[in-house]
């Protein structure tokens, strides 16, 4: 417990069972946060479904609440004003290595109680906990892009919505090399966690995935609240039979026009997975149209295309925004694609992990050390957060002004240093 001032105060809890101390905090922490996505009001079971569901992610809620009465008539004082939530993951830094991550989730203030310092008391005090913990990096997926940058978070990845024609005009140059069978969504409750694990371990920018996913995969949980009885699945088999790529889909209706499948969750561990999961949606009898939401913006689907204009793209935007904790740590663990040298003058506004570091990198690996050397770039922690996974360009970020170089050619160099050996995309939204 710390007090804020006269008004608040916030408190670290973790979600109770229904039953045990603490589970009442823990509704009304989920109250708060429905509100503050504009989401309608859960009953007592599927309030009780999202907590457990809390529970095995092992997450942390944070809230404010008010320590005076509340106003006659509104929401009562046990209800937070700001609510705040983190769990454990692991994200995969390229290369197949993967690191501790530390995921924030569930951030809001109540209209009328924002311009507090709620959310930068509460965000500040997290990050600089998670930093004590020995975490290297935190992330998050942003409801609005503009809020978090001041925090030192930079945007990493970016997803697209899709729709495609699968019409007369859709022909994939793919050869299959396994088979596709339809199958009971139940089925995924086991083997969506199995197949995202071996995406997860190959894919750079994935990051590890709550419990609520596979319910959502296998239809015993929606978006909406709720199982979703609509799910259908199709699972791929590779030319041993192991599973290695699932799709969850949904009927659009037939008042649609042209008729539509909309793909609820679509994992593949192979680009053989991933595109013969494809031809599998096309020729699915009577629609014409599958949509996807959380496509990559870099879609080898467009190019095994015959036509590519069957793919039309819509919505580009962020997804995971990263911030780096610990520079050191966090470069050390990547792996990178070439060797060199460049001193990196990193400014934080939090406190948190600014300096000036030389990163030495011999055979792929990084020596970080302090240096007392004129930098080759400098730049906001938000900034070396967002080339960290290779997805975005510090020759861009020169070109924006958000990085400077000193030496000429030291941004060209540090493209090369953090790429990455397939395109960053995140498939988690937390």
């Amino acid at each position: 417990m710390s007090p804020m001032n006269a008004e608040y105060e916030i408190r670290r809890f973790e979600p109770a069972a229904p039953g045990e101390p603490g589970y009442p905090e823990a509704v009304a922490w989920d109250t708060a946060v429905s509100f503050g996505f504009h989401e309608e009001r859960s009953t007592d079971e599927r309030m009780q479904e999202s907590i457990a569901r809390s529970r095995l992610d092992r997450a942390v809620y944070t809230r404010a609440y008010q320590t005076g009465p509340s106003a006659p008539h509104s929401l009562g004082s046990e209800v937070p004003v700001a609510t705040f939530g983190t769990q454990p993951s692991t994200l995969n830094i390229g290369f197949g290595r993967l690191l501790d991550a530390h995921l924030i989730t569930g951030v809001t203030v109540r209209t009328s109680h924002r311009r507090r310092g709620l959310l930068r008391r509460m965000m500040t005090e997290d990050l600089a906990l998670a930093q004590g913990n020995g975490m290297a990096i935190a992330a998050l997926t942003a409801s609005e892009a503009s809020i978090y940058g001041r925090f030192g978070f930079g945007m990493a990845t970016a997803e697209q919505s899709i729709t495609v024609d699968t019409g007369a005009k859709f022909r994939l140059d793919h050869v299959p090399v396994g088979t596709v069978e339809v199958a009971d969504p139940s089925v995924l409750l086991e083997l969506a966690p199995q197949v995202f694990a071996r995406l997860h371990g190959e894919q750079p920018g994935s990051v590890g995935r709550q419990e609520f996913y596979r319910q959502l995969a296998a239809g015993t949980a929606s978006r909406e609240g709720g199982p979703d009885a609509k799910v259908k699945a199709a699972l791929h088999y590779a030319a041993d039979g192991t599973v290695d790529g699932y799709v969850s889909y949904r009927f659009g209706g037939w008042d649609k026009t042209p008729v539509t499948m909309e793909i609820v969750d679509l994992v593949a561990a192979t680009p053989a997975a991933y595109l013969e999961l494809w031809q599998y949606l096309a020729a699915i009898d009577l629609v014409e149209r599958v949509t996807w939401n959380e496509a990559p913006v870099d879609n080898p689907l467009t190019w095994a295309l015959t036509d590519a204009r069957c793919v039309k793209a819509s919505n580009p935007r962020d997804l995971l925004w990263l911030r780096i904790l610990d520079v050191r740590r966090a470069l050390e663990a990547r792996q990178f694609a070439t060797d060199g040298t460049v001193v990196l003058r990193v400014t934080d506004g939090l406190g948190l992990t600014a300096g000036t570091f030389a990163l030495e990198v011999q055979g792929g690996t990084a020596r970080v050390i302090a240096s007392a050397a004129a930098p080759d770039l400098e730049l906001d922690i938000a900034a070396l957060s967002s080339i960290y996974l290779g997805a975005v360009n510090p020759v861009t970020l020169v070109a924006a002004g958000t990085v400077r170089e000193h030496t000429s050619g030291a941004a060209f160099l540090a493209a090369r240093l953090f790429a990455v050996e397939r395109p960053a995309h995140c498939l988690t939204h937390f």
